[in-house]
């Protein structure tokens, strides 16, 4: 049991592919967490996902032990996500620890994301260790670097340290630094029974033989096998099974004291008892509950459906079993149609939405149609009512239509400055205006403010390829304001079909309208009888093609007899039975499951 004193619990913080599962693996072999012949890239990115991808989806928590000057000190550290759309799970990391290492890389310098974490650090009051990476690279701008983040933190840059992640230059004046400047944490350390604990539960998972497994920061006493303690939020009490540490794999040990993090075993198999933020105390009663965290708000929705309705009861397992590794993402059930049962689902980003189809992909093997993501809405109608809508096939009618309000997003783009010329004006294509633009030595800092219906139209996209990949970008949700959209709908033979409806800006309703017309106009089938295709916007029709009728051939009839007079009554015969099949409502289209899967997806 390690003595409050002596334990540093910190985060490493950094933009994406900054370095810092590598500087983790440096950390774990200098300290001898993992022996060196044991050692391999990104050990803390134990997703296949995440391998293969290069970057850290999953907070992942891990102890070390260090001896300095004959004292030994425990490590707690947490690496973290880098991408903006896993930004919840970084905040939920740094209300379990008392210090955070923010990590640039030489080669690129403070970027979007830098500066989005770093906010969230200062917020938290947390003790920043700043660190410039990757100095063993031929294009590091060392200097330039350190510069940038000193001024950015505010401290000198003799305080700024250098690292390699990859050859360990530095890491041993890291683990000095970490020792003298984040402070030792806070509570009652108490080793006798669990009547004093209590601990904040930052992420838990689920094992079939053990039930929900609690990943929490103990903030006072201690616990350990047997004793008795609480969910405050549910009150559901249970027996501990197992208290452990991670080293890194989870390793069971005697006590989980104040201080430390590590795991509780519950032996709980029912849903929706543990949830993240919640407190967990003694079961007889009392103890005060710790600050928990915000609910995540999502920000983009789609819907999830098995592409055979026979899987949807495993999807809905699926899901479920997903949402206990992933509580930032939220899901309802919904009937969507021509692809039947399957679940509206919240996400924080579209990285967020791409990462959770492809885990219930791989990690439960379901073939899955998702379809055009959308954001949330809020309308009011001509009768005063006010209500969200989160997907197009739900907005109101345009005649019903008083007021239409959409989120915004406040976005910082850094930039080399000899890209901006590209820049501006796609960001008045996206509806955008520049609020504040900063040299930031030779790139710029660009402060914008833009829907956030237009962020999802491959903003991200078209930043990085005007930009050649150099430009960074981060963002946060900012208040509701008045939209100009109306509401895309397509017409197939005089039949409106709901799946293919859309929200759309009220200057691009014509553009949108012809590009969707055209594109189901390639992809459907041919029928009896010629069909036309409307595209309907503003209380109009504004863009219409039409697929022609199947021609039935007469076979070999006339090759060896007959004249033209039989063929044509043939074909007469023919075009009437056509006329009849759309008076009696037998002409209805049958659009194939093909043609709608790709028309929900992208190009």
């Amino acid at each position: 049991m390690a003595q409050l004193n002596n334990i540093r619990n910190f985060a490493i913080l950094a933009h994406i592919d900054h370095g810092k599962s590598t500087l983790a693996d440096r950390l774990l072999e200098i300290t001898g967490t993992i022996e060196k012949r044991k050692m391999q890239d990104q050990v803390l990115d134990s997703m296949e996902l995440e391998r293969e991808r290069g970057i850290t989806i999953k907070m992942t928590p891990v102890r070390m032990f260090h001896t300095l000057n004959g004292t030994r000190y425990t490590f707690n550290l947490i690496d973290t996500p880098g991408h903006i759309d896993f930004a919840y799970e970084v905040s939920r990391s740094l209300k379990a620890v008392e210090g955070a290492i923010v990590l640039v890389d030489a080669t690129q310098g403070v970027q979007a994301q830098t500066i989005s974490v770093l906010g969230m650090a200062q917020e938290a009051g947390l003790t920043i260790i700043p660190a410039v990476n990757k100095i063993d690279s031929p294009l590091a701008q060392v200097a330039e670097t350190r510069k940038q983040i000193a001024e950015l933190c505010g401290l000198p840059e003799s305080d700024v340290l250098l690292v390699s992640g990859k050859t360990g230059a530095g890491v041993p004046e890291l683990l000095q630094a970490i020792i003298d400047r984040v402070p030792a944490p806070k509570g009652v350390d108490d080793a006798g029974s669990a009547d004093g604990f209590r601990g904040l539960v930052f992420d838990f998972k689920y094992s079939n033989h053990a039930g929900v497994i609690v990943f929490l920061r103990s903030f006072d006493g201690a616990t350990k096998r047997g004793d008795k303690l609480r969910f405050a939020a549910s009150e559901q009490v249970f027996t501990v099974l197992e208290v452990g540490i991670f080293a890194p794999a989870e390793t069971p040990v005697e006590h989980l004291s104040a201080g430390e993090i590590g795991y509780i075993t519950t032996g709980i198999k029912e849903p929706g008892v543990a949830s993240v933020g919640d407190t967990i105390l003694p079961a007889k009663g009392g103890g005060k509950t710790l600050p928990g965290y915000d609910r995540p708000k999502p920000v983009v929705w789609a819907s999830i459906y098995p592409e055979s309705q026979d899987d949807f009861n495993q999807l809905r397992l699926a899901i479920d079993r997903l949402r206990l590794s992933d509580s930032s993402f939220t899901y309802e059930e919904e009937s969507g149609g021509l692809l039947g049962r399957g679940f509206r689902c919240g996400f924080l980003g579209m990285l967020h939405l791409e990462i959770i189809s492809e885990r219930l992909h791989r990690e439960f093997n379901l073939s899955l149609v998702v379809t055009t993501p959308s954001i949330t809405y809020e309308v009011v109608t001509k009768r005063g009512k006010r209500e969200v809508v989160y997907s197009a096939a739900r907005f109101p009618e345009y005649g019903d239509i008083a007021e239409v309000y959409e989120p915004w997003v406040e976005a910082r783009i850094i930039s080399p400055s000899e890209y901006l010329p590209k820049l501006m004006p796609m960001l008045f294509d996206h509806e955008a205006f520049a609020k504040v633009t900063e040299d930031f030595g030779e790139r710029n800092l660009i402060v914008i403010e833009m829907p956030l219906r237009e962020l999802m139209r491959g903003f991200f996209d078209d930043v990085k390829s005007l930009s050649s990949g150099f430009a960074s970008l981060s963002y946060k949700i900012l208040e509701l304001r008045k939209a100009d959209v109306v509401k895309l709908e397509l017409i197939v033979a005089e039949e409106i079909v709901p799946a293919f409806s859309r929200i759309v800006s009220r200057k691009r309703a014509e553009l949108e309208a012809e590009s969707a017309v055209e594109k189901l106009h390639n992809l459907l089938p041919a029928q009896l009888f010629a069909t036309k295709i409307q595209g309907q916007a503003l209380g109009r029709i504004i863009s219409s093609k039409t697929v022609r009728a199947t021609q039935k051939t007469l076979g070999d009839f006339g090759k060896n007899g007959g004249d033209r007079t039989r063929k044509m009554k043939l074909w007469q015969n023919q075009k009437e039975g056509k006329k009849r099949l759309k008076e009696h409502g037998a002409g209805k289209v049958r659009i194939p499951q093909d043609v709608f899967l790709k028309m929900v997806r992208k190009d």
